[in-house]
């Protein structure tokens, strides 16, 4: 026992990387890699979870290939997929715009704007990658901007010096999703994928310490079913909707990942949860979700406050000379491009200093004033018009007269399942891509990387690692007894839910549950109010499973039931996430410890104690969690205080 919290487990290490110049480890990986020939894969079944980026690339890909694909979603299409929310861009090191871009450069950035929390080897195949996944979404005909040259236009996003962000006007996400959409529903025609929207996985399928299947509830009729097949992919996206409000989908939640946790898979880094620093403030209680705004909103819009705390003039009566432009005061290099995690504590900062604007003083101006004045109206409108008439629609407020007001909310999370080299979970045959696994980021995600992840996972690293597991292992028929086992697990935790009949709605429950997570896990963490929230989410928890009411039938549509399954597994996920963030007692990315700050307010590691992988492994119901340390390895590019000054 090291402490009152968790408990010490063996360390682990990636043993899939390969060694040698980091630039030919992903060359030397795809070589070593055992082959499935074709008449082979037409024998093996791959189950896919999820149909967003990630996963719709990558049913797409291996569809392709020849493998047999049952493929499941909760939404009523692939199309209505989380990433289709996705604005601003995608990065790439193609250096279009000849400005001092490279492959290296792009491994540099992500590296360092992860706070030296990631893998190098992972980081630098990402980067490698980046520069194919443009080549086939345009063969695909996602439609890119282009500049007067025909060139593919580019612009800058937060973190960088340099323009390598890919966009489609402020519609990126949707435009990829539809090409990997297309490419997938060509697969579905030819045969080789087996697609069931609305259907959730509620349990991982085990026999001999390896993933052989899932258990699926039908949300139409509340039907459990059961598929199995040689091996199993999550691209079931990211947990951010542990805090009730963010900018996740409604539906987005954590259950495929967490069910698998439970079977052994192992959760890593739990508390780096991306704060972005451009979302439209909470307005009141009555909302269920945050709206965001693109980051790329920040090439041209100028962030700022008033210089007096309590200063509720219009902006427009405001005088320059009374103005706070305080990203470009801070940080002159990069100014309004700083890094996510940058941006949002500063906001949050000036807000706490009384200076921030609107209701509550909850928020700061994103101004386009003299972007519209230096560029004409029309450019901008070109740039961002809808992203313009999403936010008038949502405030009534029309950002051509008047500066956006924005504020930090909960986005996208950076810890996931731990996986190797290869893309695979602890748990033989399980494998994990997209926001789902824990790879690439590190400690805090740049802007428009989710995007270059999700898709060099799907179209490009899962069918080298998977077809390598597919082709060292001859795997039999799964035994009716484990199919039975987890099929009677889930049915027996849906009839636990009917019969509680409480008197609290589940809705009442994750609200509560967020506040708490926001509060003591959000922005910025303290050992005092850490171990605060370690009190407070047991005893939500405990009352969760006195005082839940589930109306309806489990044999029918019933979304109170639905969402009852993903608050219970956020209840013991938010709890782990507050272990995570109490461990470390270091700041780095998205994870602020206000113990650890240097005499500027910035960030501080410690790379000595913490610069390691935290990955956590379920010890049982009620028992501490074992933590299992991954150290990390920096040759290329050596750990440094982070400085965007």
């Amino acid at each position: 026992m090291t402490d009152t919290f968790y408990e010490s487990g063996e360390p682990i290490a990636d043993e899939r990387a390969p060694h040698g110049p980091v630039e030919n480890r992903w060359t030397t990986r795809k070589f070593e890699a055992k082959l499935v020939n074709p008449a082979n894969k037409r024998k093996k079944k791959i189950i896919i979870i999820g149909t967003g980026l990630a996963g719709g690339s990558a049913g797409a890909t291996l569809g392709e290939a020849g493998y047999q694909v049952v493929q499941f979603c909760f939404q009523d299409s692939p199309r209505r997929a989380h990433s289709i929310a996705a604005q601003g861009g995608i990065n790439a090191a193609k250096n279009y715009r000849n400005d001092g871009d490279s492959v290296h450069r792009l491994f540099y950035d992500t590296v360092k704007g992860g706070d030296f929390r990631a893998r190098e080897s992972n980081v630098h195949r990402l980067a490698e990658i980046s520069t194919q996944i443009i080549d086939q979404c345009v063969a695909q005909g996602v439609p890119f901007a282009r500049e007067y040259g025909g060139l593919l236009d580019n612009r800058s996003f937060g973190g960088t010096q340099v323009s390598r962000t890919f966009y489609a006007r402020g519609q990126t996400g949707q435009q990829l999703l539809l090409g990997a959409y297309q490419a997938l529903m060509r697969q579905v025609e030819a045969g080789n994928v087996e697609l069931h929207a609305r259907h959730e996985m509620l349990d991982l399928i085990m026999e001999d310490g390896r993933a052989r299947g899932v258990v699926v509830r039908d949300l139409l009729t509340g039907e459990i079913k059961n598929h199995t097949a040689d091996a199993v992919v999550l691209a079931s996206g990211g947990y951010g909707n542990v805090y009730f409000l963010s900018t996740n989908a409604m539906g987005s939640n954590v259950t495929a990942s967490w069910r698998a946790h439970k079977h052994g898979a192992y959760f890593a880094n739990p508390c780096y949860t991306q704060i972005h620093p451009t979302c439209i403030p909470v307005s009141g209680d009555h909302q269920s979700k945050l709206t965001l705004m693109s980051e790329s909103l920040r090439n041209d819009g100028r962030v700022w406050v008033p210089k007096k705390a309590g200063d509720d003039r219009k902006p427009s009566a405001i005088p320059e000379d009374e103005r706070d432009y305080y990203l470009e005061r801070i940080y002159p290099s990069f100014g309004n491009l700083v890094p996510r995690d940058i941006a949002s504590r500063a906001a949050k900062n000036v807000c706490d200093e009384g200076r921030g604007v609107g209701p509550g003083g909850l928020g700061v101006y994103l101004d386009f004033a003299d972007a519209i004045e230096r560029l004409g109206r029309k450019t901008v409108e070109a740039k961002y018009g809808n992203l313009f008439e999403m936010y008038e629609r949502i405030t009534g407020e029309n950002p051509y007269d008047t500066p956006m007001r924005i504020y930090p909310a909960v986005h996208y999370t950076m810890g996931g399942l731990w996986v190797d080299y290869d893309l695979q979970s602890n748990i033989p045959g399980l494998f994990v891509i997209g926001e789902a696994n824990f790879s690439d980021h590190g400690a805090n995600r740049l802007g428009a990387s989710a995007l270059m992840q999700g898709l060099a996972d799907g179209y490009f690293v899962l069918p080298t690692g998977l077809g390598d597991y597919i082709a060292r292992n001859e795997l039999g028929p799964v035994s009716e007894a484990a199919v039975a086992e987890a099929q009677e697990r889930v049915s027996a935790q849906i009839e636990k839910f009917l019969a509680i009949d409480g008197d609290r709605t589940v809705d009442s429950f994750h609200r509560e549950l967020g506040h708490i997570m926001w509060e003591y896990c959000g922005m910025e963490r303290t050992e005092e109010g850490l171990r605060k929230a370690l009190e407070l989410i047991p005893a939500l928890r405990a009352e969760f499973w006195t005082r839940l009411k589930v109306t309806g039938k489990g044999d029918e549509l019933n979304q109170q039931l639905e969402k009852a399954g993903r608050v219970a597994d956020f209840l013991e996920l938010g709890e782990l996430m507050v272990v995570d963030a109490l461990h470390r007692a270091e700041s780095c990315g998205g994870h602020f410890r206000a113990e650890s700050q240097d005499e500027d307010g910035e960030a501080k590691r410690d790379d000595d104690n913490f610069g390691y992988v935290a990955a956590w492994e379920w010890a049982g119901q009620d028992r501490q969690p074992v933590l299992h340390k991954e150290a990390l390895e920096f040759e290329y590019v050596k750990p440094t205080q982070r400085s965007y000054k």
